[in-house]
């Protein structure tokens, strides 16, 4: 917290410039003067950043929720692969095991009376359809075996012509012995009885022969066509019965194979749960995938707005939150902020130096790698603040520097051995054009100049101005269209200056080098024809920041921090305590209300 603290108190105190313009100043009557300047003037921008490992491996938290750590290996040590790392406290998801298992078992147990049902539902369909299939079969047989010429309705006609026949053969024989009878009778031969009987005879037999006529005329007018329209119902009841079983046997399989599927499907998910339980308990145990030096995130992911608490154990951590880095091999970069109003001076292949505070009178040289292509995300105290990640190469291995140091790089943009140079706060833009007010005597005359580039604190002047001349320190500013910024330190410094031949050179050689590399695009306010004066001019709203971070703060963002550094001063203990407790998106929630609440 008192880190927070004062970095507040150190970001509101970045438009206040520590000390007068010294060097070539010389006070002519009551009017503060600078005589320009000629000689070596080094254009380069100051910024601040960590050394960080150039080939690493990070190891994130890859467990779901927020996890507290159980154990956690010291930071420094040397660890080989495989080894245990960190490990997050497991008790809730070994009970989440549990209970999973038993849903996987039950689901299990579904799965497989699902794969019964269906065995057992396609059987009995088959046996339906088999015995649907025969019923038909038989209908169809029972049709064709009535209505064939050698069917049943044949043999009854042909039993019924028989029987005619044989009934017509049995009348005549009868009507025979009946006519002899009656002969007889008349002549007394055989009684009346006896003829009577005879006479009975034939009766019989004509009946007989009727009955048996008049059953060949009802088998062919009726009985035929009867036991057709039977038959034939029969069969087309068959084709129907045989038709529903089939469909039924169908519908019950594809319900039965749907339930087998939703069953199966279940019991996937459950199992796919189960898996992802134990996978999260494996995970639980964090090991070293490979050889390396323990980092913890937090010792080079410094954010002093959020107030992050060093990684230990007991800690709680959240998914996909880093936790430590394995450096691969001893190459180290140095990852620097780099403000946007610097962003259209540097570009890769600009040599640097850099400076640490853990390794007094050491500098390293090093070359601008890389910036990237979009800021960082806002900080809560200052939202309008963009600043990019630029990565420097450093000549130099993880034997001296350490991952998580501190570092200042200042990225050489130009060196001019013969240049005429004037403080950035003696320029204004009148009228769209660079502007110094010269002292002739006791007179001040307004001169249009030619600027080249800046180094905040100086400002490179090409044409206009000679050496020697007195120009205002405090140029009146109601002529600037743009209110005009103090400057620095009226002295030239840079890194480059106390560095030693050999480094100088090799900025000289670097250079020689980036100049062959096309720079982005930017705006040219001096003019089509200065295409080395770009971006911010002197003249505007431009301040130097701590460690040479130019900072471009406007009323509201001071007023901003004023009011968080307030805030940061009024916090209970009980509300600092908390703070240390809450995740980053926490945090600035809570200075968002506090920042809402205050009048």
């Amino acid at each position: 917290m008192v880190g927070l603290v004062g970095l507040v108190v150190a970001i509101g105190a970045t438009a206040v410039w520590l000390k007068a313009v010294k060097g070539g100043s010389e006070p002519q009557g009551d009017l503060a003067t600078y005589a320009a300047q000629r000689g070596r003037l080094t254009i380069s921008v100051l910024e601040s950043g960590t050394i960080k490992a150039k080939d690493q491996i990070i190891i994130k938290n890859e467990v779901e929720g927020r996890r507290s750590i159980i154990f956690l290996v010291e930071e420094g040590t040397q660890v080989k692969e495989e080894d245990l790392l960190v490990e997050l406290d497991s008790s809730s998801l070994k009970d989440s095991k549990v209970d999973q298992e038993i849903l996987v078992q039950n689901a299990s147990a579904d799965l497989v009376d699902a794969q019964e049902n269906l065995a057992i539902t396609e059987n009995q369909g088959k046996s339906d359809v088999d015995q649907a299939r025969l019923t038909l079969e038989f209908a169809r047989q029972d049709l064709e075996q009535y209505t064939a010429g050698d069917g049943l309705f044949a043999r009854d006609v042909t039993e019924l012509d028989a029987q005619i026949s044989l009934a017509e053969e049995e009348l005549r024989r009868a009507e025979d012995v009946n006519e002899w009878s009656g002969r007889l009778f008349e002549e007394k031969y055989i009684s009346e009885s006896e003829y009577m009987a005879d006479k009975l005879q034939v009766k019989r037999k004509r009946l007989e022969l009727d009955k048996s006529q008049t059953s060949l005329r009802i088998l062919k007018k009726f009985t035929y066509e009867r036991q057709i329209s039977q038959l034939t119902s029969d069969v087309n009841q068959a084709e129907m019965a045989m038709e529903r079983t089939l469909r039924k046997a169908n519908a019950n399989n594809t319900q039965a194979q749907a339930r087998l599927n939703a069953k199966d499907a279940e019991y996937k998910r459950q199992q796919s749960k189960l898996d992802k339980i134990v996978e999260q308990i494996e995970k639980c145990r964090i090991k070293a995938p490979a050889d390396g030096l323990v980092v913890y995130a937090t010792s080079v992911q410094s954010n002093p707005f959020m107030n992050k608490e060093p990684l230990d154990e007991g800690q709680e951590v959240h998914e996909r939150q880093e936790l430590i880095y394995l450096p691969k091999t001893d190459s180290v970069l140095a990852e620097v902020d780099v403000h946007e109003v610097n962003l259209h001076k540097v570009k890769p292949t600009l040599p640097a130096i850099i400076t640490l505070d853990a390794l007094p009178g050491q500098s390293f040289f090093g070359t601008v790698r890389q910036i990237a292509p979009l800021p960082n995300a806002s900080m809560p105290l200052a939202p309008d603040l963009k600043v990019y990640k630029a990565e420097v190469d450093l000549q130099s291995d993880g034997a001296v520097l350490r991952t998580g140091m501190s570092c200042r790089a200042e990225m050489i943009v130009a060196q001019y051995e013969d240049a005429v140079y004037v403080p950035v706060q003696t320029v204004l833009n009148v009228a769209g054009v660079p502007t110094v007010y010269v002292l002739e005597g006791d007179e001040r005359v307004a001169r249009k100049i030619k600027i080249g580039l800046d180094n905040n604190r100086m400002v490179h002047v090409k044409e206009g101005l000679e050496e020697g001349e007195a120009v205002l320190l405090a140029p009146p500013l109601d002529q600037a269209s743009v209110e005009s910024a103090p400057g620095a330190d009226g002295a030239e410094s840079s890194t480059l200056e106390a560095a030693s031949d050999d480094m100088g050179q090799k900025v000289r050689d670097q250079l020689d080098t980036s100049a062959k590399t096309p720079a982005a695009p930017a705006p040219e306010p001096g003019g089509p024809e200065d295409k080395e004066a770009v971006g911010p001019r002197p003249g505007g709203p431009q301040r130097q920041g701590p460690g040479g971070q130019g900072m471009n703060l406007s009323p509201e963002q001071k007023k901003r921090i004023e009011k968080m550094r307030k805030i940061m001063e009024n916090l209970t203990e009980e509300e600092k305590e908390q703070l240390k407790n809450m995740s980053q998106e926490d945090q600035m929630k809570f200075f968002r209300e506090k920042m809402e609440e205050s009048p």
